[in-house]
């Protein structure tokens, strides 16, 4: 064998750095048709991450798509209690049936396999992560337009391994008008980066407050970074969310399908490509 000189252009030797390196990415359960995967991620918790995945996926569901949502959150996972959904998931010899909601939105959460949704789940990073993939892998989530993964907060084990073995085709940064957004969001939007996943935009959650008497905008945590933090990481502010009192009232009731508003419904259209 001759010297490498690390131009495999001019080179006819077989050596291991000229194979392909070994993908990573996992096969949905057999049964399972997913057409488009995205994930909804922020770079702290606290913002509202779970409420703009479960909006998303109620605006999917309206716009006539058969739509997913995989609970990657299993340490924090609230995306049941959203939808009313507190029966246990099934299984048959082929796999996990996912929980389906009242408007017809499939989902898979940890809570759905707890013996009591209150329960912690005290586990390691790895298992989790074997959860999260478990939950892809193995069950039967059938023909699906669009799935939306609500992913842990953070840069951790559980983004890191739906990053590197579920097809994204794209992520939304979700954040809050708060000084340290500019850090937070590229701490997400760079791990993106490194994964090459492509990033859709940032949604603003709680931007302001909405006076029910004049309709004024209230700033309650002062001006927004947010535009600024997109422009800075080369990136779009897909939509600002006020703090709604009906809708957190409507998450907490299991009502989250009955949401009104309009704040989502261009950032909607964009991501699932409407337009």
């Amino acid at each position: 064998m001759t010297e490498c000189t690390h131009d495999c252009s001019s080179c006819g030797e077989e050596c291991a750095s000229r194979q392909q390196p070994e993908s990573l990415i996992a096969e949905p359960h057999p049964q399972s048709h997913i057409k488009k995967v995205i994930g909804v991620v922020s770079g702290k918790g606290g913002v509202g991450k779970s409420i703009v995945t479960s909006m998303l996926a109620v605006l999917a569901n309206r716009n006539g798509l058969k739509t997913a949502i995989l609970d990657a959150d299993v340490t924090g996972p609230s995306i049941p209690k959203a939808f009313g959904i507190h029966e246990k998931a099934l299984g048959t010899e082929d796999g996990i049936l996912p929980a389906v909601t009242k408007m017809g939105i499939s989902m898979m959460s940890v809570n759905l396999l707890l013996e009591d949704e209150t329960d912690p789940v005290v586990w390691r990073g790895p298992v989790i992560s074997g959860a999260v993939k478990q939950f892809w892998q193995d069950v039967i989530w059938g023909e699906i337009d669009v799935m939306f993964l609500d992913m842990p907060p953070g840069t951790g084990d559980v983004p890191l391994t739906v990053f590197q073995s579920i097809p994204l085709d794209g992520i939304v940064i979700v954040t809050s008008p708060q000084e340290l957004v500019s850090m937070v969001v590229g701490k997400a939007v760079k791990m993106a980066e490194m994964m090459q996943i492509p990033i859709l935009g940032l949604i603003e959650n709680m931007s302001y407050l909405e006076c029910p008497d004049c309709g004024k905008k209230i700033l309650l945590y002062g001006e927004s970074g947010a535009e600024k933090a997109a422009q800075e990481y080369g990136t779009k502010l897909l939509a600002r969310i006020p703090v709604s009192p009906e809708t957190a009232a409507q998450v907490d009731k299991g009502l989250i399908e009955l949401f009104e508003g309009n704040w989502l419904d261009n950032a909607a259209e964009e991501i699932l490509g409407l337009r």
